[in-house]
This record gives C-alpha cells, sequence and structure tokens, in this order.
C-alpha cells in the first residue's frame, strides 16, 4: 500500500485535510446551539491525523533529502485548513515525492549519516517502523489531551 514515499504522504495529506472538515464542522455545530460534544470528537480526531501527518512527513523529508526549508513547509502546511493539498501537490510536481524508500547506501554522502542509517535500518523493518511511530503518536496526542485543549 505505502510501497513509495509519495503514496504515503498523499494519503496523510488528504486525511489531515479531511479531519479539518470534522473540525471544521464540529465548530460550526457548537456555534450555532449544537452540542459541544461535536468540536471535542472532530478535534479530536483530527489532532490525532495531525500528529500522524506530522510524523510523516518528517519521516518522508528525510527519505527525500529535502532541504530544511521544504520539510519546514511540509510539517508547517498542517497548520492551515486544507494547505496539505496544494502542498502536496507541490511536492508532486516538483519532483520532491519522486523515488523509492532509500533501503540501500548509495554513494550520495549524506548516507553516511548516523540519521540515515538509522532511518535505513528501520525502513527495512517496516512493521517494527510502524509501530514506533504509531506508539510515539498516540504517547505524544495522549500528553497533549492531558495538558488540554488549545487556548486553555
Amino acid at each position: 500500500m505505502f510501497r513509495t514515499p509519495a503514496r504515503l504522504y498523499r494519503m496523510l495529506a488528504i486525511a489531515e485535510a479531511i479531519t479539518w472538515t470534522f473540525l471544521i464542522a464540529g465548530l460550526i455545530t457548537r456555534a450555532v446551539g449544537g452540542p459541544a460534544l461535536a468540536v471535542t470528537i472532530g478535534g479530536g480526531i483530527h489532532g490525532f491525523v495531525f500528529l500522524a501527518y506530522g510524523a510523516t512527513a518528517i519521516l518522508v523529508a528525510l527519505n527525500q533529502r529535502w532541504k530544511i526549508g521544504v520539510a519546514a513547509l511540509a510539517i508547517g502546511s498542517a497548520v492551515v485548513p486544507f494547505a496539505t493539498i496544494p502542498t502536496e501537490i507541490w511536492l508532486h510536481r516538483s519532483g520532491r515525492l519522486r523515488g523509492d524508500w532509500r533501503l540501500e547506501e548509495s554513494d550520495h554522502p549524506r548516507d553516511r549519516t548516523w540519521y540515515d542509517r538509522a532511518m535505513r535500518w528501520s525502513l527495512r523493518r517496516a512493521g517494527l517502523l510502524v509501530t514506533v511511530i504509531a506508539i510515539a503518536v498516540v504517547a505524544l496526542y495522549v500528553i497533549l489531551l492531558l495538558v488540554g485543549p488549545p487556548g486553555r
């Protein structure tokens, strides 16, 4: 399903945009006198996918060797409603999502860095990588829930 970084990134970019709809719908529902639970549900779903998108953007940025500005734009696009979609389109059209997962070392000098070696090792153990990322996202999500909602 996620045989390429482009597929994984696209799926999370679309999911992140869809969950903005849930959050905005919840806010509108509450504003017109509906239950506040709508914001809790929409916001909860959006928050979780937001964190998963951020983790995915970091992984893809490392794999694709994006410059820090491109990576920051990709991650930051999640803050603006629906901006992950045009960002994904731009990344795709500019060739920044081209290629496969980097599982083997190449002649590129950055392939000798500790984080590239760690990434390749992790990518070759995809089940473990997904588990670790999922645990990290869930842990961060729980911590943020305990801290409280934004603006509190």
